[in-house]
């Protein structure tokens, strides 16, 4: 296969509880592998129907106020026609709508291209669900 297209699946454990897991990090790692200093596109992919990605600041309380949204948006008490798993599950299946599966990325110069205070995160609210894949992959 050509390394002008390249694919990585990380495991990641995101617990019982709804979680928001930046993988800004390891995007940046898996780049200094494979862009070479190419420019090019990263695609982040959640291969999951309960999960999605969202571009936001970390660490200074957004994270919270995400989940605090989502909760708003889509409260568990609802009663939702998607009834297996836990109750308020239906929830979950609704997330992706709202925070897509997936994000295709700017790579400059081998370095992910990202604004100020943008990082890649994993939203997760399925507490069913505590392991995740996300698949990286870079085209360049």
């Amino acid at each position: 296969m050509s390394d002008a297209f390249t694919t990585r699946i990380l495991n990641i454990t995101t617990g019982t509880h709804e979680a928001v897991t930046d993988l800004t990090h390891a995007c940046e790692e898996f780049l200094q592998r494979t862009a070479a200093g190419r420019d090019g596109l990263l695609n982040v992919f959640v291969p999951h129907a309960t999960a999605g990605l969202a571009l936001i600041e970390t660490g200074a309380g957004s994270d919270d106020d995400l989940l605090a949204a989502l909760q708003s948006l889509l409260p568990p008490t609802t009663p939702w026609q998607h009834r297996h798993g836990t109750p308020g599950h239906g929830r979950d299946h609704v997330l992706p709508a709202l925070l897509p599966p997936h994000a295709t990325l700017p790579v400059i110069g081998g370095r992910l291209s990202l604004g100020t205070w943008q990082s890649v995160c994993l939203v997760d609210t399925n507490g069913d669900n505590p392991n995740r894949q996300v698949r990286l992959s870079f085209l360049g």
